[in-house]
């Protein structure tokens, strides 16, 4: 089969395009044969050596297919079924994958928005439930709004009666976050702090999710509320820089560096929340903006895309 393999860390250029095995299912795994695969920023921070894996790996986060063949223990995922899943290798034409992760897709997607939805979807949603706790009227901000969690978690805080700021690079990624449901915007090369102390008279963010880290960190913890919960979960800008925890005392401030593999990892959890995030996707309620999909090979310039910051929505691999 096709894959991803990375044998050193680096730019674009260490991800080698080749032939490997195909796996073959091992107690509790069924082999599933991918049709998309979605690119995250975590790719590009384990492809770069931001976060260690062990080398030579095949890449990728999360991807969905139908199941082709399963270990001779597994009887919950006949062959045929649609599923998607958030496992190591996905940026392969075959993944074997614990049953235990895997993910049936409802009638009512298609496996494409499946695979655009799920690792991003459940990020933002979990996020939003477990680590903001926001609750109706409450103030929230969202970082690079117009990108692939962002979307997500603007239209989703809406739909809680959150108070939505969304900031963006651009009046154009402005206009799409208002659009999704962010009733204030800023621009991120403005004084965003004097902008969102205006807009809430005062009295701050009491849930902040940060996905840009190091440019927007300091900004964070002058704007958010007492008592705010300050979720950053992402580096596109960069590393947040050490700081002195004291800094957090002044507003009795949450901070948290959450991963969603955290508020999943028990299966009724996993089932539960994708249960939820599917009901929101088929009901309308949250839609997923696809940015573009490139074939498995260019899957450099689909890295290059997302690092660039210029794209709006999810960036998805055809594996087949």
């Amino acid at each position: 089969m096709k894959a991803i393999q990375v044998s050193q860390t680096g730019g674009i250029d260490v991800l080698d395009y080749k032939d490997v095995p195909v796996p073959t299912p091992k107690e509790g795994q069924v082999l599933v044969k991918n049709e998309f695969a979605g690119v995250n920023f975590i790719d590009t921070y384990f492809r770069s050596g931001l976060y260690k894996l062990d080398l030579p790996v095949i890449l990728g986060s999360e991807a969905a297919g139908q199941v082709v063949s399963h270990h001779k223990d597994v009887t919950s995922f006949p062959v045929g079924t649609r599923v998607v899943y958030m496992d190591s290798q996905a940026y392969a034409q075959y993944t074997a994958v614990p049953a235990s992760k895997l993910i049936a897709i409802p009638a009512g997607l298609t496996t494409e928005q499946a695979a655009a939805a799920f690792l991003q979807g459940l990020t933002a949603w979990t996020f939003i439930r477990e680590a903001g706790n926001v609750q109706p009227g409450q103030w929230a901000l969202v970082h690079a709004a117009a990108g692939g969690v962002g979307q997500l978690l603007v239209q989703m805080l809406r739909s809680l009666g959150a108070k939505v700021i969304g900031t963006a690079s651009t009046q154009e990624k402005c206009d799409l976050a208002k659009k999704l449901g962010a009733e204030w915007t800023v621009s991120s090369r403005d004084d965003v702090v004097a902008r969102v102390n205006e807009i809430t008279g005062g009295h701050g963010v009491d849930a902040i999710f940060d996905g840009v880290g190091k440019a927007t960190f300091d900004a964070d913890l002058q704007m958010i509320a007492l008592k705010g919960h300050l979720v950053s979960f992402g580096n596109a800008s960069g590393p947040v820089p050490d700081f002195s925890i004291l800094r957090l005392s002044d507003k009795n401030v949450t901070l948290l560096r959450p991963k969603v593999h955290g508020y999943v990892s028990e299966r009724k959890d996993l089932e539960k929340y994708s249960a939820e995030l599917f009901d929101k996707l088929i009901s309308g309620q949250v839609k997923i903006a696809i940015h573009d999909i490139y074939p498995l090979k260019e899957v450099g310039r689909a890295h290059s895309d997302l690092e660039s910051r210029k794209t709006k929505g999810k960036l998805l691999l055809s594996v087949e």
